[in-house]
């Protein structure tokens, strides 16, 4: 099998070698795949790095945004097998692609991606959290429906999700009712998929997923290794990532552009996600499990990362119902600033 490796970036000069030189190490031949980087407009070094790497092939991603820089790289892609990694991830091992191509032996499985993200002791404490909690959007824990392995529950999902044990993965089977948000973070998948979903100009991984199963393919591979996730080191980079995440969310869904069943789970996990950090007593218990279960002071980013998402949210839910224009955040000085 001949993978694809697709990267959008946009200023992506303090991650992207590192996950270059993770690719670069696996123990695969280096003709049975191939790199892509579809670029924003970087106006830092990231370019410069992905030509010192060797990569095969830069294109534009004249959207700008990552979802469109998927999509773009996908069209530059010749080969069967996707692999969308993020310029802000890292390959833990070299064995990691070879770990996520077994499932595709199953004719049946159309998508394969990592358990958990894996978690560095050398990492910043933010990243830690979020790698410990399994999940880059903290109200994902309450609504059930996040897609790696979570230290506060000890599941890798909230959802009831049929699963069948296979030697190093797990086969799933998907339904809209039980649909985790899966789709970033090391998705590979097969490109035949593509005819069924759709992916242009914005490939949105989780609507790809859930129109996947819609289209009659609800098999997918939970394969049992992990990946770095170099999401956040600050809180001011998490609360500029959640404003950014809900204003182009409910921008793309009063465009109708979004497939996603969030309905499924979204009202009682909000209020509970919004009682718990109200009431803060509920977040300083899960801490708590979390510190018991992985002692770690990281866990005490889990009040404010809750805090930044409940003001994040609200807010852009209150511009939409006092009638403020939806529009994306503009991504001309993307991580330009310190």
């Amino acid at each position: 099998m001949k993978v694809s490796f697709v990267i959008p970036t946009l200023n992506s000069e303090k991650t992207l070698k590192v996950c270059l030189d993770s690719i670069l190490s696996q123990n695969q031949p280096r003709d049975s795949y191939e790199i892509v980087i579809a670029d924003a407009g970087s106006s830092d070094a990231t370019v410069e790095i992905a030509k010192s790497a060797g990569v095969d092939k830069i294109v534009n991603n004249e959207l700008k945004t990552g979802e469109a820089g998927k999509t773009a790289g996908i069209k530059a892609a010749s080969h069967d097998i996707i692999a969308l990694v993020d310029s802000d991830n890292v390959l833990p091992d070299s064995t990691w692609l070879a770990q996520m191509l077994a499932p595709f032996e199953d004719p049946d499985v159309v998508a394969s991606e990592p358990l958990e993200y894996t978690v560095r002791c050398e990492d910043p404490a933010l990243i830690r959290y979020f790698s410990m909690l399994g999940m880059s959007d903290p109200l994902c824990l309450f609504t059930g429906n996040y897609d790696r392995y979570c230290v506060l529950t000890n599941k890798w999902t909230g959802l009831n999700v049929p699963q069948e044990e296979r030697p190093g993965w797990l086969k799933l089977t998907l339904s809209e009712s039980n649909l985790p948000t899966m789709g970033a973070n090391g998705f590979v998948f097969k490109r035949s998929l593509l005819e069924h979903v759709s992916w242009d100009p914005y490939f949105f991984d989780i609507d790809v997923a859930q129109q996947s199963v819609a289209a009659g393919f609800p098999h997918f591979a939970k394969v049992k290794c992990g990946i770095v996730h170099l999401y956040c080191t600050r809180l001011r980079d998490f609360s500029m990532k959640q404003r950014r995440r809900i204003r182009d969310f409910l921008f793309f869904a009063q465009a109708k552009q979004r497939t996603y069943p969030w309905n499924n789970h979204r009202k009682r996990g909000i209020v509970l996600f919004t009682l718990a950090t109200v009431t803060i007593v509920p977040l300083i218990v899960q801490s708590l499990i979390g510190f018991c279960r992985k002692p770690d002071r990281a866990w005490l980013y889990h009040l404010p990362a809750c805090w930044i998402t409940l003001w994040a949210y609200g807010t852009g839910t209150l511009r939409k119902i006092f009638g403020f224009k939806q529009e994306p955040v503009k991504r001309d000085n993307w991580q330009t600033k310190e």
